[in-house]
């Protein structure tokens, strides 16, 4: 099945180790404070635009925990100093810096190097 697949096909990209930056969409596209999906290559990707803190994050848009596609639509916040993003239904958190799960023992989730050039957010990927 494609949704068990594609968390299987997803890696954490570290910045040095970026082989491509894809530009996702306009700084504009994205909420203040939230989130929204973009697609790269048939996979989902949230991308988020922490106005408070001043930095962008991407991860899978795939919780782990019921396989449902819905981390673009999560609340954003910090634990202590660690940005993190909770599903949405069932308030799984997960560290946006490196995708470990905080508050469950859940499996973690892939992030991604975000930058953002001349009005556009770039995710870098490893592929």
């Amino acid at each position: 099945m494609k949704i068990f697949n594609e968390l299987k096909d997803m890696t954490s990209t570290e910045t040095s180790h970026v082989k491509e930056w894809f530009r996702a969409a306009k700084v504009s596209d994205f909420p203040e404070n939230g989130g929204a999906c973009v697609r790269y290559q048939g996979m989902q990707i949230a991308v988020f635009n922490f106005t408070r803190r001043n930095e962008w994050y991407a991860c899978q848009n795939l919780c782990p925990h019921k396989k449902q596609m819905v981390l673009s639509r999560g609340m954003i916040g910090t634990t202590g100093e660690e940005p993190k993003v909770a599903c949405p239904f069932h308030k799984r958190s997960f560290s946006l810096r490196n995708g470990e799960c905080l508050n469950a023992s859940e499996e973690s989730i892939s992030v991604f190097p975000v930058k953002v050039e001349d009005g556009f957010v770039y995710i870098g990927m490893g592929m």
